[in-house]
């Protein structure tokens, strides 16, 4: 199994270079990082406009975005104090806080900033297969998302559910966009793509190569969702991608914004002002922005940063 590896830093929206926390010389801004996660899922272009959006909002400090391998690397470079903000799922989140296969050692540190958009899992099979169910994938080439993502922690736990421990398939830790060229190509069985709805990488490999979404349900979803507390039943809607004529049941998992409790509070505050009154600029840049809820703070997998609590208990946070 390869190990998760570090993404190479980028910036989207941003113009400034500089390692977490640096500074300039009189005058200059402070740096300030945001983990986000491939070029062909949300978190990339989401996390780049956030990024540029709070320089703007706030000119004392340049933030920027860096590609990385997703959720798992996102929230061991917080604990390594190598990034300052990141963009996690609920499921690395719990993992990292309480202690899991990829943490062993607790972080009780991390915090929740903000809520964004739910995850929707799809399952997705190469044009001509068979397969109708997440126990047929037994002996198959499975794509279980990128080293270091929450995707491959969540294509884990739904392989575990069905009966299938990690060695009954043949992992392939590849991301959305490598998913759907491979799907396409044929050069995989399945993929398990955990990102909302519609999905660039899911709708290339629907349109251009003919693949096709299986439900996640019966006695293997009813499993995973009483094992996971953060995970909950949702839908796929019919038309949502090409050959998708009814629904899809499945299941979604929560993304968040966090970062470690000692990150400034103004910052912490910044962040949810933003989400509050610019999130018409968030969906210019992707339409799941529209889905943003901050009153999901209230029902957050982990602690929320002081910063946060004190905002969702004040008139602020319906913008009073």
């Amino acid at each position: 199994m390869r190990r998760w590896v570090s993404g190479s830093a980028l910036l989207l929206l941003a113009t400034a270079v500089g390692g977490c926390g640096d500074t300039g010389g009189a005058g200059d801004p402070r740096y300030l990082s945001i983990g986000t996660g491939g070029t062909g899922g949300v978190y990339y272009p989401l996390g780049g406009a956030l990024a540029s959006m709070l320089s703007v909002a706030d000119p004392s400090r340049q933030y920027t975005a860096e590609v990385t391998g997703g959720a798992v690397e996102n929230v061991n470079r917080l604990r390594s104090g190598e990034m300052d903000i990141a963009l996690a799922i609920s499921t690395t989140l719990y993992e990292a806080y309480t202690g899991g296969a990829d943490f062993p050692t607790p972080h009780t540190q991390l915090r929740i900033v903000a809520p964004l958009y739910p995850n929707l899992t799809h399952v997705v099979v190469r044009r001509g297969s068979t397969l109708r169910s997440v126990a047929e994938l037994r002996g198959l080439r499975v794509s279980v998302g990128s080293p270091g993502s929450g995707t491959e922690q969540l294509a884990r736990h739904v392989l575990e559910a069905y009966g299938l421990a990690p060695e009954d398939v043949e992992p392939q830790y590849l991301s959305f966009t490598e998913s759907a060229a491979a799907l396409s190509d044929g050069a995989i069985d399945a993929a398990i793509i955990s990102v909302g709805y519609p999905a660039s990488a899911v709708l290339e490999a629907t349109t251009t190569g003919g693949a096709r979404l299986l439900a996640v349900d019966g006695d293997g979803a009813r499993t995973l969702m009483g094992r996971y507390p953060y995970y909950t039943p949702a839908t796929i809607p019919k038309g949502a991608y090409p050959g998708v004529d009814a629904d899809v049941i499945t299941f979604a998992v929560m993304n968040w914004v966090v970062a470690n409790e000692s990150l400034d509070d103004a910052i912490a505050t910044l962040v949810l002002d933003v989400l509050r009154d610019q999130r018409d600029r968030l969906v210019q840049v992707a339409e799941i922005a529209r889905q943003i809820d901050l009153e999901a703070l209230r029902y957050a997998p982990i602690p929320l940063h002081p910063a946060a609590q004190r905002w969702l208990d004040s008139p602020k946070s319906s913008g009073e």
